[in-house]
């Protein structure tokens, strides 16, 4: 396969809204996609392969994957999958596992790890000259963040759709906000996407919180057919938090552009 695979309808739409609400894709943009291999980060590849083909603005692609050396899949794979997309490819293996394990207790793993990815993410685009990190975390994965902060933590946050790291040198992106998580796997399904194994040891050990989370979701839907769209409503502020942070100059620099024209990237035809 040496050609990017057109998404469907649904995802165009809702991932152009997105986009498109939070200003997240500029002109000249370098882009730097988090790949894990996973069903979401490789649909929103295809996403952003077919937006830029597309888009009235030009922007680069670029993917990243760190591999944490866990032993449990090789994500070499993903290597020649890249070269045939013809999407300049960074792969980053370290240790974090081995570091993990003589530091940490094993709930302390995954706050660890997404440091650690987090860190080497971050350090790739900036030695690399990407102005911005493109992330596939969905519309489920929001609502099962806001529950968990909300039960655990006793606070009301979510992931942001848009934002500078504090160093304030790159923007972070999710521009699958707005698309469902079913969505993704029908989409990943029908394209054969070549999908690696999570490799996070405690994937296969006792259920996280997320999963709890998920399945009360599920539950509740499975009663109120409407619940993600009245969760989209409520985590609108808290998926907003941080956009304020990017200057309105830099939208004045970009013409045309994908900041604020929701109707503009509606009127692509998918």
């Amino acid at each position: 396969m040496n050609q990017p695979i057109r998404p469907s309808r649904s995802l165009i739409r809702c991932t152009g809204r997105a986009i498109g609400d939070f200003r997240m894709i500029r002109e000249g943009d370098r882009l730097l996609l988090g790949l894990s291999g996973g069903k979401d980060s490789l649909t929103l590849l295809h996403l952003l392969l077919y937006f830029q083909a597309r888009a009235p603005v030009r922007f680069e692609l670029g993917a990243v994957t760190i591999d944490p050396q866990t032993g449990l899949t090789d994500k070499r794979a993903l290597i020649p999958y890249l070269d045939h997309l013809k999407v300049p490819y960074h792969y980053v293996s370290e240790p974090i596992l081995e570091r993990a394990e003589k530091h940490l207790d094993n709930h302390s793993y995954c706050a660890f790890c997404s440091r650690m990815r987090r860190g080497l993410i971050y350090r790739t685009a900036r030695e690399q000259g990407y102005t911005t990190i493109a992330l596939g975390q969905h519309l489920d994965d929001l609502a099962e963040s806001f529950l968990m902060s909300a039960f655990n933590g006793g606070r009301l946050k979510t992931m942001k759709a848009h934002y500078r790291v504090e160093a304030g040198d790159l923007r972070v992106i999710r521009p699958l906000v707005y698309a469902r998580e079913r969505q993704i796997q029908d989409f990943a399904r029908a394209a054969a996407l070549p999908i690696q194994e999570e490799n996070c040891p405690t994937h296969y050990g006792t259920p996280t919180q997320r999963p709890r989370m998920k399945a009360l979701l599920a539950e509740e839907e499975a009663d109120n057919p409407h619940l993600f769209k009245s969760l989209v409503r409520t985590l609108m502020p808290l998926m907003s938090a941080g956009l304020e942070d990017i200057p309105r100059e830099d939208e004045a620099d970009a013409s045309p552009a994908l900041t604020g024209t929701t109707e503009t990237l509606m009127s692509w035809k998918p």
